[in-house]
């Protein structure tokens, strides 16, 4: 299973999302204020401002589809799915994102980290493993028309 290249691409790219519980996302300077977005939401002084529920249970799932998909080696067709539902879902998150830091707080200084590329790294290394996964069963079909 692990010498598997898509595996590595796989277990690479939970680890990044995996990171997104305790990294922020971004700096908020409004009215005077620093605003932190993490994954709890957006806060002021540790006090929750917006809740970000919505974007802990996409990361969540997301998370624990990445885990599934590792362990799903013997079903390629069925690890290939879940990988491009899990590139939607990574969409999602990346749309949440913006929609959290520019609804929320108009015309203000947002300065994004290095946590909200993550998402990006994930959706290159699930294509990544996607192709990788498309050979290996090219392969496999290969040699069973042989026989």
């Amino acid at each position: 299973m692990i010498q598997r290249i898509q595996t590595l691409y796989i277990l690479i790219s939970a680890i990044l999302i995996g990171l997104l519980f305790g990294l922020p996302f971004a700096e908020i300077a409004a009215n005077g204020k620093l605003y932190l977005f993490n994954i709890q939401g957006i806060l002021h002084n540790g006090e929750i401002v917006e809740s970000g529920l919505p974007i802990l249970a996409f990361t969540g799932l997301i998370c624990v589809l990445h885990l599934v998909a590792m362990f799903l080696y013997k079903k390629r067709v069925v690890q290939m799915r879940v990988l491009v539902f899990s590139i939607l879902l990574l969409l999602g998150l990346f749309g949440m994102f913006y929609f959290f830091t520019y609804y929320s707080f108009k015309g203000h200084e947002i300065s994004y980290k290095v946590a909200v590329v993550f998402p990006l790294v994930a959706i290159i290394l699930d294509y990544l493993a996607i192709r990788n996964i498309g050979k290996d069963e090219a392969l496999i079909r290969s040699i069973d028309r042989i026989r």
